[in-house]
């Protein structure tokens, strides 16, 4: 068993990582950080690659995605691949492209809900902007993160004296009801030194939150070209609770296994002189609304990493590609619920994981997860040997299930999969719950799933 001092050492880690990643472009741009600081080469998709035995990389895709990958140096042609696939993104709201909505003596932004979010909770929250923006410069067009890490907009509750069913049917027009407020037309005529920030801009755009990103970039207003802005909580992520066991974030679905992978795959490294496989990491974007992108799982980008690494690797012998995918294995991994204290009776009876039990195996027999018993099997051999407890997730019959990343990839590649996911509450709120032993007990079992996979496949047999 891990010591507290362990677990709130890498709770504490996790933490900060959530703090840097406030949009999947930021989430994205911190693992890149973290993957040069640890020796991996960037690759760009444009160019052509040299990969090599005993080598590590990472390519990048839409400034939102990102696939790191260790090439063992004992690899050969037509070895398989052991892979961790999670998400970059999660529910929130986003500018529109034309953000001015002014009314009533107000300045407004124009926003969209972005996957299924619980939206009641970002009424009241003190809020700010992330994301990518691209300038105009002297030299051409130029791509830039955005953070402006502070509260500057509110999306503001009705009181209770002006909807008296507000306790029995609150339920926002997500158009009208949840345009956040930049400020008031009275305070911004008296800055008029800054130009006049009260009309809207011949295209549509909000002035004083145009002036805000440039003023953050070091711009002109004028040279703002086109962005992609998330809302975002700006209360941080901390760690909470009586006997603080708790992490309260915005986030966990799914920055939990984008850290845990990430981690997993870098503390691995110390065994890949002697590894067979490759090893990769898959971070897509775009999973809350579907995954079908080009950066997310529903796009082709995994086959072609995959099949440009054999190219690469390929040793003089033809292509390699088919019977790698069959020696190869997917967690994909994304957040679980964990039952709920107050909503026992929303969960299955036999299948009610805790917190700090265990990263939770789930299963759907309609295939919204990809676990099968060969699958579940072979991750419960990794984690025997990693000494992390498993748990068991399955939906009551007669209620919804969700999906993951896992079934796309699995049907795209005839990829062997299993889903699995830390345990938490309040999933899709903009702040969310979960144990500090999660962190520790998702690094450590995806670390010696990168470490084990290969030997413990090899010992798979069957009698049919």
């Amino acid at each position: 068993m891990a010591s507290k001092k362990s677990i709130v050492e890498a709770a504490r880690d996790f933490v900060s990582f959530v703090n840097k990643g406030p949009s999947p472009y930021h989430v994205v741009d911190e693992c890149k950080r973290q993957l040069l600081a640890a020796g991996y080469s960037e690759l760009r998709l444009k160019d052509t690659w040299e990969v090599q035995k005993g080598g590590k990389y990472f390519v990048v895709n839409n400034f939102s995605s990102i696939y790191a990958f260790a090439v063992g140096g004992q690899y050969k042609a037509g070895n398989g691949f052991s892979i961790v696939g999670a998400h970059t993104d999660s529910p929130c709201f986003r500018l529109k492209p034309r953000t001015c909505r002014n009314s009533t003596g107000y300045l407004g932004v124009g926003v969209q809900p972005y996957g299924g979010g619980i939206w009641h909770t970002w009424f009241d929250r003190d809020l700010k902007l992330a994301g990518q923006v691209v300038t105009k410069t002297d030299k051409g067009l130029l791509h830039q993160l955005v953070h402006v890490d502070k509260p500057i907009l509110k999306i503001p509750n009705i009181c209770i004296h002006l909807a008296r069913d507000y306790h029995s049917s609150f339920a926002p027009n997500l158009e009208t009801h949840t345009v956040p407020v930049l400020a008031t037309t009275f305070q911004a005529e008296l800055e008029k030194s800054c130009g006049d920030l009260t009309k809207c801009t011949p295209d549509g755009q909000q002035p004083l939150l145009l002036k805000i990103i440039s003023d953050e970039l070091g711009c002109s207003p004028a040279n703002v070209v086109e962005f992609e802005l998330c809302l975002a909580d700006v209360q941080p992520a901390v760690i909470g609770g009586a006997l603080e066991e708790f992490i309260f974030a915005p986030r966990l679905d799914n920055l939990m296994n984008c850290y845990a992978g990430l981690k997993g795959l870098i503390g691995s490294d110390e065994t890949i002189a002697t590894e067979e496989y490759i090893r990769v990491l898959a971070l897509f974007d775009n999973e809350e609304v579907g995954s079908l992108s080009a950066q997310g799982a529903e796009s082709n980008m995994m086959e072609l990493l995959l099949r440009r690494i054999c190219a690469q690797l390929s040793e003089g012998m033809s292509s390699l590609f088919e019977v790698a995918v069959a020696k190869s294995f997917l967690i994909s991994a994304d957040q679980a619920h964990a039952v709920h204290p107050n909503y026992s009776e929303k969960h299955e009876c036999n299948h009610q994981p805790g917190l700090h039990k265990g990263p939770v195996l789930k299963f759907n027999a309609n295939q919204k997860y990809a676990t099968t018993a060969v699958t579940a099997a072979i991750l419960r051999e990794v984690a025997r040997k990693s000494g992390v407890p498993l748990q068991e997730m399955a939906v009551r019959n007669d209620g919804a299930c969700g999906t993951t990343i896992g079934p796309i990839v699995a049907a795209r590649l005839g990829l062997r999969t299993v889903d699995i996911g830390g345990p938490q509450l309040s999933m899709h709120s903009i702040r969310e719950t979960c144990c500090t032993s999660s962190v520790l007990q998702c690094v450590t079992l995806f670390k010696e799933f990168y470490k084990s996979f290969p030997s413990i496949d090899a010992s798979f047999t069957s009698s049919t």
